[in-house]
């Protein structure tokens, strides 16, 4: 065999292997899969938050208002709507309205974006007692035997309502002897319910 025709074949080889070489370094790249691949749950929306209702369909749904509910471990308020005009005259209403909405399980949205509440669903609020002020309310349930959240979504849902609290403190009592006392939604509180109760009652 000539020298030219091995230096063409060692040439051939070479050429071969180098191809060979691009082949088996390409397929350290990632490779398609017929296998599912979890890549993890998609994004949510902003925690805590929820898009704005236009006016329109809020109206046809009742009157606006606002009820604490608990995310991330604090109060963040939340739009609904009643069945009822807040005036004095129908307090008892507006606060049954109003506890009613903080019973219900938040909306399958609400629940997304984080919110819970903690108020017992079979709680109950009614009128004063012969011996109790004129603007105080009773709940089924004793307000210190509550957990601190749900004491905390009540105070500072009641205390929003101008028909309800005129001086932005609200008179609660329970089914047991004992008075009405005053209590007051604090900054604190809404930032961290558990830790500082709204509870400091004013007698």
């Amino acid at each position: 065999m000539r020298r030219s025709e091995r230096r063409g074949n060692r040439t051939a080889a070479a050429l071969a292997g180098a191809a060979l070489c691009a082949v088996l370094a390409a397929g350290c790249g990632i490779r398609t899969t017929s296998v599912p691949v979890d890549a993890g749950a998609a994004p949510s929306r902003v925690p805590c938050a929820m898009p704005a209702e236009d006016s329109a369909s809020q109206a046809r749904r009742g009157i606006p208002v606002q009820v604490y509910l608990v995310c991330a471990s604090q109060l963040v308020t939340v739009d609904r709507a009643v069945r009822v005009r807040e005036a004095k005259t129908d307090r008892l209403r507006v606060a049954t309205e109003l506890l009613d909405e903080l019973r219900r399980r938040p909306t399958a949205d609400e629940r997304q974006a984080g919110f819970s509440t903690d108020v017992p669903a079979s709680l109950r609020v009614s009128g004063p007692r012969a011996d109790d002020a004129q603007d105080a309310l009773r709940l089924s349930e004793q307000p210190e035997d509550l957990p601190a959240e749900a004491l905390a979504q009540i105070v500072c849902t009641f205390t929003d309502s101008e028909s309800l609290t005129p001086d932005e403190t609200v008179p609660l009592g329970g089914p047991g002897d004992y008075p009405a006392r005053g209590y007051l939604c604090t900054a604190e509180t809404k930032a961290s319910p558990k830790a500082v109760p709204s509870s400091v009652g004013v007698p």
